[in-house]
């Protein structure tokens, strides 16, 4: 039910109030375009408070956090913010420039009719020429195929739900995917001694200090981060990459899942089937261990080709030599067996824009877009991988791609200006 059957006019729909948002925003605001509007369903940084674990931190180096005007300002850049620390720079961002949000307002649809959107919200429709929504509102974590079998008495959670080893009941957990949120919720646990079973999935691994610096700050200083999805050699395995799992925890560290394997944890292949008993599992964890190697081998190797080309003074590191090798693969985990008493699905997510009205989404649901601009006139997203470079959906590349998609907004309010109000249709 609306609050409201009025009416609002407004140049500018900004969907979610994260960093995303809130940079469209500020450059907005810098432009003198101060008649926009952000809509958040819940609280500015909303995805930082209620979203991660305890513990979690980035895995980013602080220094490469940089919101429009507004770069770390901490005294470890090379540090890794807590969470808290990085709700709190948010804030500190939004202080500065008085963004005009409403918090606590959900919006139920958007589409387009009669040349200017129509944005219906909890607080009532709202007309507008321009809609940028956010991507984090826009996708819904997912548990695989056959995940209905399994038993009631099991505990089963989201990587977004979890936030520390004290809220999993007794007993054994099964961690379902080793991308960068399953490997830390799984160091999570084993930290506090629970026992842990972790089915891996592709994630690459990367190395954390390398040759006397951090790997992120090697690869920033190689100009990697500058490269365009334009200029990318392979765009479509950008696209489907996960990302890289280490930690910034305790000052930050290389996750190494044959280290946890000797320490006890249980590491199994890709899931395969599901049935009320267990899981069956593709014996191939030696596979995508060794998969994740090679991608922390190659990113080392392309920093010796850098430091070498260079001519840079930088201390040398010992080869690489695997800890552990799988003895026998598993091809099942048995519920009761193992004393399985919970489950966290950290298997990904799908894209959910079905509240966008539009013909803009390829065949896996994501809008298609260059740079944020979608086909639809006025129609912006911000905050999807790789929309321009590495940094899209990072702190890194947030302040850059909301300039872009607000100097196409200006052109847009340009070009309206010089034609007729279009009437709207019934």
């Amino acid at each position: 039910m609306h609050s409201s059957h009025k009416i609002h006019r407004v140049q500018v729909v900004i969907i979610g109030g994260g960093q995303a948002g809130l940079s469209v925003s500020y450059h907005l605001k810098k432009r003198g375009i101060n008649d926009h509007i952000i809509f958040e369903r819940h609280r500015i940084a909303h995805s930082w408070r209620e979203e991660r674990w305890d513990s979690f931190c980035l895995v980013t180096p602080n220094f490469q956090c940089r919101l429009p005007d507004h770069p770390y300002d901490g005294d470890e850049p090379e540090g890794f913010m807590l969470k808290d620390e990085i709700v709190s720079y948010v804030e500190r961002f939004a202080k500065k420039f008085h963004p005009p949000v409403r918090e606590g307002v959900e919006v139920y649809s958007v589409r387009k009719q009669g040349g200017i959107f129509v944005v219906r919200t909890s607080i009532g429709t709202w007309h507008c020429d321009d809609v940028v929504p956010r991507l984090d509102l826009s996708i819904t974590p997912f548990k695989p195929k056959g995940a209905e079998k399994i038993p009631s008495h099991i505990t089963e959670i989201f990587a977004t739900d979890y936030r520390n080893p004290e809220q999993i009941p007794a007993g054994e957990v099964l961690v379902v995917g080793s991308g960068q949120s399953g490997c830390q919720i799984a160091e999570d646990l084993h930290l506090a001694g629970r026992k842990v079973h972790l089915c891996l999935g592709n994630a690459p691994r990367s190395p954390r200090k390398y040759r006397g610096k951090d790997a992120v700050t090697w690869l920033e200083e190689m100009g990697y981060y500058k490269t365009t999805f334009a200029e990318h050699p392979n765009q479509a395995k950008a696209l489907s990459s996960t990302n890289h799992y280490l930690t910034g925890r305790d000052g930050g560290r290389e996750i190494d899942l044959r280290k946890f394997a000797i320490d006890g944890m249980k590491l199994y292949g890709f899931v395969e089937g599901i049935d009320a008993e267990g899981f069956s599992i593709r014996p191939d964890a030696k596979e995508k261990l060794d998969q994740a190697d090679r991608s922390y081998l190659g990113i080392c190797q392309r920093i010796d080709r850098y430091i070498a080309e260079h001519h840079i003074h930088a201390p040398e590191e010992n080869p690489y030599i695997p800890c552990w090798e799988p003895e026998s693969e598993r091809t099942s985990i048995h519920f009761m067996e193992s004393n399985i008493s919970t489950i966290i699905w950290c298997v990904g997510f799908r894209p959910n824009f079905k509240f966008i009205e539009a013909e803009i989404y390829n065949i896996y649901g994501f809008p298609e877009h260059e740079r944020g601009v979608t086909s639809v006139k006025g129609l912006y997203f911000i905050g999807l991988p790789w929309l321009h470079t590495w940094g899209s959906s990072r702190f890194a590349g947030i302040a850059e791609d909301a300039e872009h998609i607000v100097e196409n907004i200006a052109s847009n309010i340009k070009a309206h200006r010089r034609e007729p109000e279009p009437a709207l249709l019934s």
